[in-house]
C-alpha cells in the first residue's frame, strides 16, 4: 500500500472576541487571532492545526499573520507531495529549510499528527507514547487588572467548579501595588483556591529579590518568569520558599538543557508552540524530568485546536505536578467546535476520538475568517 502524501495545505486567519480585556505586563488583549491550517492528504484524511500568539507580536517574534505567510510561501511548497505518515521525518526535513518559526512548525506538526491519528484510528496521545490520564487540572488566569473584579471572577469559578487554581498576571504596575492585589485575592479565596503569579519578565533582578518573599508571605505558591534572563532566574533560585517557573526563556530542548544544567528553575512551563511542536515539547519535558524539575502545562491562550493538542501531550506525561493552564477556549466568546470541550469539576477531559478527537464548526469558523484564504496545491506556487 502506497503511503499517503500531502496534496494541499490551506491556511486562514480567524479573529475571535474575548470575554474581557486580558491585561499582561507586555500588552492588553481585546481579542484573539488564530492561524488555522488544514493539511489535505491523498488518502482523503484532513488534519487541522493552530498557531496562536499572546497579544500579537508583543510577546514574541511570530504573529498569526507571519505564520500564515511562512506556511503559504515556504513550508507548504516544501511539503506538497511528501509522505504524510512520517511526521517526525517530514518536520525534520522542513526544519532544515525554514529556521526557527516555532509556532508555524507546531501548527503544521499538530495537523500532521491529527491526520495520522485519524488514519490509524487512535488519539494523538497514543502517537506520543500513550496517555497516563484522561483529565487534566486547569488553572484560570485572573487578568482584568481590577482587584474586586478578579475576586468576583474567582468566586464564580469556584462556585461553578470550573477552576480552583488562579494565576494572576502582574508586572505592569509598581510591585507594591501588585503584591497588595495578590494578597487581597488570596485572602478572599483562602484555602479554597491556590494563587500563582506570572510576571512575564517585567521585573529587574533587584525588584524580584524584594518582591518574591512578599509574594510568598501573601500566600502565592508559584512565581512564573519574574525576570527576562535565564541567568537572573538561576540566581534567584533556592532563595525563597516559593517555586520559580521558567517560561519565556524556554525555546526548545537546547534552552531547556541549559536551564536544567544551571539548576535555573523549579518548574518548566511546557508550551507546544513556543518549543516548536509536540515532539520538541515532549523532549523539553523529558529534560525536566531527568533534572528533577517539575512540570506545568502552559498555554499561549490558544483556542480549541492547540489546546486539545497540548492536552494530548500533557496526558502522556509521567509527571504533571502543577497541572495545566489550558483555559484558552474559555476566554473566547465564540465556540468554533461542533462539540464543545468538557470543562467540569476543575478539569478538562482529553478527547478520546481519533486524531485530536475534535471537529471544527466550519460555518462558525468561516464567519470569523478574514478574507483571503490561500491554497497551495503544487511546488510551482
Amino acid at each position: 500500500m502506497s503511503a499517503a502524501t500531502i496534496e494541499r495545505i490551506e491556511t486562514c486567519l480567524v479573529d475571535l472576541p474575548t470575554i474581557r480585556p486580558h491585561k499582561l505586563s507586555v500588552a492588553t488583549m481585546y481579542g484573539q487571532t488564530l492561524m488555522l491550517v488544514k493539511v489535505y492528504c491523498s488518502d482523503g484524511v484532513v488534519g487541522i492545526g493552530e498557531g496562536t500568539t499572546i497579544a500579537g507580536m508583543a510577546y514574541g517574534p511570530e504573529s498569526p499573520e507571519a505564520m500564515k505567510l511562512s506556511i503559504d510561501a515556504y513550508f507548504a511548497p516544501a511539503m506538497i507531495g511528501q509522505d504524510a505518515t512520517r511526521v517526525q521525518a517530514l518536520m525534520a526535513h522542513v526544519g532544515k529549510l525554514v529556521k526557527v518559526n516555532h509556532f508555524a512548525k507546531s501548527a503544521l506538526e499538530t495537523a500532521l499528527l491529527d491526520a495520522h491519528g485519524k488514519r490509524l484510528g487512535v488519539p494523538v496521545s497514543e502517537l506520543l507514547g500513550g496517555r497516563r490520564r484522561d483529565r487534566v487540572p486547569v488553572a484560570w488566569t485572573l487578568a482584568s487588572g481590577d482587584t474586586d473584579r478578579d475576586i468576583a471572577e474567582a468566586e464564580q469559578m469556584l462556585q461553578e467548579r470550573r477552576h480552583r487554581i488562579f494565576k494572576l498576571k502582574i508586572g505592569a504596575r509598581d510591585p507594591k501595588v501588585d503584591i497588595a492585589h495578590v494578597a487581597a485575592i488570596k485572602r478572599a479565596v483562602g484555602d479554597r483556591g491556590a494563587v500563582r503569579v506570572d510576571v512575564n519578565m517585567a521585573w529587574s533582578e533587584t525588584q524580584a529579590a524584594w518582591a518574591i518573599p512578599a509574594l510568598a508571605e501573601a500566600g502565592c505558591e508559584l512565581v512564573e518568569q519574574p525576570v527576562a534572563s535565564a541567568a537572573a532566574l538561576a540566581r534567584l533560585m533556592h532563595r525563597f520558599p516559593v517555586a520559580l517557573m521558567a517560561d519565556e526563556v524556554l525555546q526548545g530542548p537546547d534552552t531547556a538543557f541549559e536551564i536544567a544544567r544551571q539548576h535555573g528553575a523549579d518548574v518548566f512551563a511546557i508550551k507546544i508552540e513556543q518549543n516548536g511542536g509536540l515532539f520538541a515539547a515532549q523532549r523539553v519535558a523529558a529534560i525536566a524530568d531527568a533534572a528533577g524539575i517539575e512540570l506545568y502545562g502552559g498555554t499561549m491562550l490558544e483556542a480549541a485546536v492547540s489546546t486539545v493538542a497540548s492536552a494530548h501531550l500533557f496526558a502522556s506525561f509521567a509527571h504533571l505536578q502543577w497541572g495545566t493552564e489550558l483555559f484558552g477556549p474559555l476566554l473566547i466568546t465564540e465556540e468554533i467546535l461542533a462539540q464543545p470541550l468538557d470543562y467540569s469539576d476543575f478539569e478538562l477531559t482529553v478527547p478520546a476520538g481519533p486524531g485530536l478527537g475534535i471537529e471544527l464548526d466550519d460555518a462558525r469558523v468561516k464567519r470569523f475568517t478574514r478574507d483571503g484564504l490561500v491554497k497551495v496545491t503544487n511546488k510551482s506556487h
